[in-house]
């Protein structure tokens, strides 16, 4: 018998993991409540149902997926739902956090008596030929990995609660961030009027970092907004010397990247030229 799988919200990498779980014949409920009408829609195409939190609870597993400023939000949201349940889900926390805010959830949790299971998604949202990696880690890690029956990547990560926001927040701190030093440096070129030198340079001595930041700087933009608080958790992560600062600032940087996304587009439009008027 197929699992009901809950997710708490349908956003882009919510609607996605719930989507393939739906072609392989699995109900999947979320909450269509304070969402946009775009996103209800997105909902209804992968095939989500929605649902309350009471049925959110009693869900055979509950996917918490949403920006990392709300994730201890959301499971305070669910606790009284999820204590009151008389069939408890297994409530696994995927989000960007620290493994600090990892135990926070775990604290809410507790008194609920469902299982609680810290986890970190690496990669984007599934799509045709791709699936990103579903790590978790805990008690009750083991019983996740039910859900590789049905299209999805999961890898139990040796340890307790925190062990897989840990990778999650590893990866990202090298992967977002050297996607946010690229272009601060990119930015700090172009005022110094040296973009066309830097340009060169790299084009003749990193040829993979400069392919790596031509996909990754313009991918970037769009999720300035969602990177920035993920810098905030992995400044809480990373450690009490400058590593937190470095984070810190590159919150700060996708925070004003963010702004210039919705609003004028300067500094987005000096990044987007960089690349466009790359030489041959």
């Amino acid at each position: 018998m197929n699992p009901v799988i809950a997710i708490t919200s349908p956003g882009n990498m919510g609607a996605a993991v719930g989507g393939r779980l739906t072609v392989q014949g699995v109900k999947v409920l979320s909450s269509f409540s304070g969402r946009s009408a775009a996103s209800q829609a997105r909902a209804r195409k992968h095939g989500l149902t929605d649902a309350g939190d009471s049925e959110l609870a009693q869900a055979d597993f509950l996917l918490s997926i949403v920006p990392p400023k709300e994730a201890v939000d959301v499971a305070r949201r669910l606790a009284p739902a999820l204590a009151a349940a008389p069939r408890k889900a297994v409530y696994v926390d995927c989000n960007a956090v620290s493994p600090r805010t990892a135990a926070r959830i775990g604290e809410v949790l507790a008194p609920t008596g469902a299982a609680y299971v810290d986890g970190g998604i690496i990669g984007g949202p599934p799509r045709e030929g791709y699936t990103p990696r579903l790590y978790v880690s805990g008690v009750e890690a083991a019983r996740v990995l039910d859900l590789n029956r049905f299209g999805l990547d999961v890898r139990v990560v040796q340890g307790g609660i925190g062990a897989a926001s840990a990778l999650k927040l590893s990866y990202a701190g090298i992967n977002k961030g050297a996607i946010g030093l690229g272009a601060a440096m990119i930015l700090a070129a172009r005022r110094a009027g040296v973009e066309d030198d830097l340009m060169r340079e790299l084009s003749e001595s990193q040829r993979a970092l400069l392919a790596q930041f031509s996909r990754g700087i313009p991918d970037m933009f769009a999720k300035a907004e969602r990177w920035a608080p993920e810098m905030v958790e992995i400044a809480d992560y990373a450690g009490d010397g400058g590593e937190t600062e470095i984070y810190r600032g590159l919150a700060a940087l996708y925070e004003r990247l963010a702004a210039d996304f919705d609003g004028p587009r300067e500094e987005i439009g000096a990044l987007n030229d960089f690349f466009c008027g790359k030489p041959t």
